[in-house]
């Protein structure tokens, strides 16, 4: 398999979750910008839509959109502790977190790294995502992780996406259960390696 990926983006998600799954897989990173891999090509020759993360399969199809990629990986990868079995209500959890992350807070960074939006608006917009933050901080209180005791896919993308507020000034760290969370998420071996293998901490 192939991961193509911008470092920090949040296609570092699936990348963790390809290391926490023992997976084989390979690296691509892509200049979004200009639309170039590392490896030459043309990226809207491999996807139409030119964004990050997408996997290339091993039979050479691709696979887009980064919670789908998560689950595909851990499946691939029969990982159960990544992504509980299929039908479980525990996978469900995961899968609920999942779409939480990418709808409520994911898409809610956009408008502070759109360079068209003006300072009120920001505001406005980092108020909103703060709330939820604080929301998120209270389900970590007394558990290691979002569904409990095991890492998740769902944990490798809030550690992503929340890795993001000190690019937009947006100041977490009286959260102290998301940092307490973050701390430990950033400890785990997998992490490391594909923090460095990214480029986001030196190796």
């Amino acid at each position: 398999m192939k991961l193509f990926f911008s470092p920090g983006a949040c296609s570092l998600a699936p990348h963790i979750v390809l290391r926490e799954s023992g997976a084989d897989f390979s690296l691509d990173q892509v200049d979004i910008p200009n639309h170039r891999t590392a490896s030459g090509a043309d990226y809207y020759s491999i996807t139409p839509k030119g964004q990050v993360p997408l996997l290339q399969l091993d039979d050479g199809s691709t696979l887009s959109e980064g919670a789908i990629i998560a689950q595909y990986i851990a499946d691939h990868a029969g990982a159960t502790s990544l992504l509980p079995a299929a039908g479980s209500t525990a996978r469900y959890r995961v899968m609920e977190w999942q779409n939480y992350i990418g709808s409520e807070l994911h898409k809610s960074f956009s408008p502070l790294f759109n360079p068209a939006f003006d300072a009120a608006a920001k505001t406005i917009h980092a108020g909103l995502l703060r709330k939820k933050f604080e929301w998120v901080d209270t389900k970590l209180a007394g558990t290691d992780y979002l569904t409990g005791d095991d890492f998740t896919v769902a944990d490798a993308y809030l550690f992503t996406v929340a890795g993001w507020a000190k690019m937009v000034a947006l100041d977490l760290s009286d959260l102290a259960h998301l940092q307490a969370f973050l701390a430990r998420v950033a400890g785990r071996p997998a992490v490391q390696a594909a923090l460095k293998a990214e480029g986001l901490i030196p190796a």
